[in-house]
């Protein structure tokens, strides 16, 4: 697979969102001697831009990749999360919570479960309204001059967000949701900018271009659910979901909307059709197109969709692919 730079430092192209194998998605494909497994093929195969957090599983994902990671640390790029707290792990209910207290107090869980030293990418996972962010970015710079962290990340920002914060300390990534039918970080305007399940939607305008802001700034910027939350992939044809699937109550699952997005599915499986690909080939190789700072990070809990990703890196889409995918239709149904 091909690698791509993070920080000075080669990674493969397309990493590895942990989040699935404990949290949001169907809890009866969860074993955790199978994620374990996966992930430590996925380091075999040059996957080594892995993805967790703390709210994922309530630790419990953590826990999951520093369990893989036992005698292959250095093999890893680790990126975790701070800034959301769980408040109802049952219901998925997440909170912010941003105070410099929280921010340091977190980083030294995340470095316990994880079983690791320093993480390498430690990211303000949501902006707390409450606090301002100088206030939270800045306890998270002064972890890494404890050097408990190497570098620092934002999720789901505003391009006057990252500024600002780049400001006070190196912006090293931003984490957003990319792919064919979310594009709000890339200055499509509306969506849900910064949400998370349960926040109301903004009626708003987007983020800006954040993936430019990125470019033009030295981060890398990291797609989460590049997939879709699986729907890009073709196998998503209907919205019935285990009750502890966060895609059930997600609007553009409901069963209408799902219908009418399946327009978007034929144009990537026609794309897919003239390279001998599959659809999730197409979608991940999509984002890779967004700029050589581009790192988006897939998840399964499946080898065969591990691998499956992985090739992605090698597709080249022609200009014209481009242009067919940029022109898909738009989706219905918001983000959250």
């Amino acid at each position: 697979m091909r690698n791509r730079d993070f920080a000075g430092t080669p990674v493969g192209a397309v990493g590895l969102g942990c989040m699935g194998m404990s949290w949001a998605y169907a809890a009866s494909e969860r074993d955790d001697d199978v994620s374990v497994a996966l992930i430590r093929e996925a380091l075999d195969i040059g996957v080594t831009f892995l993805d967790t957090a703390q709210p994922y599983g309530d630790g419990h994902n953590e826990a999951l990749v520093g369990r893989a990671l036992a005698g292959r640390r250095d093999e890893a790029v680790v990126a975790t999360k701070t800034g959301l707290v769980v408040t109802d792990a049952d219901r998925m209910g997440i909170a912010r919570r941003g105070t410099p207290a929280h921010v340091k107090a977190s980083a030294d869980d995340s470095l316990r479960r994880l079983g690791i030293d320093v993480i390498d990418l430690y990211y303000l996972h949501r902006v707390d309204p409450a606090v301002p962010l100088a206030d939270t970015w800045g306890a998270m710079a002064e972890l890494v001059a404890a050097g408990k962290v190497r570098r620092l990340g934002l999720s789901e920002v505003s391009v006057a967000q990252a500024a600002e914060a780049h400001a006070i300390h190196p912006v090293a990534a931003v984490q957003s949701e990319l792919s064919l039918w979310t594009r709000d970080a890339m200055g499509a305007p509306g969506g849900l900018a910064g949400g998370v399940p349960g926040d109301t939607p903004s009626t708003e305008d987007g983020p800006g271009d954040v993936v430019s802001w990125c470019a033009g700034n030295g981060a890398a910027f990291v797609p989460y659910s590049p997939l879709g939350r699986g729907f890009l992939t073709g196998t998503v044809t209907s919205a019935a979901f285990e009750t502890n699937d966060f895609r059930g109550g997600n609007p553009r699952f409901q069963e209408e909307a799902l219908k009418a997005n399946l327009r978007i599915v034929d144009v990537v499986k026609a794309v897919a059709e003239r390279h001998g690909a599959t659809p999730a080939q197409v979608a991940i190789a999509w984002t890779l197109a967004q700029g050589d700072h581009v790192l988006p990070i897939p998840g399964t809990k499946k080898p065969r969709y591990l691998r499956d990703n992985a090739a992605a890196a090698d597709l080249d889409l022609t200009p014209a692919d481009l242009a067919e995918l940029d022109g898909v239709p738009a989706p219905v149904g918001g983000r959250y």
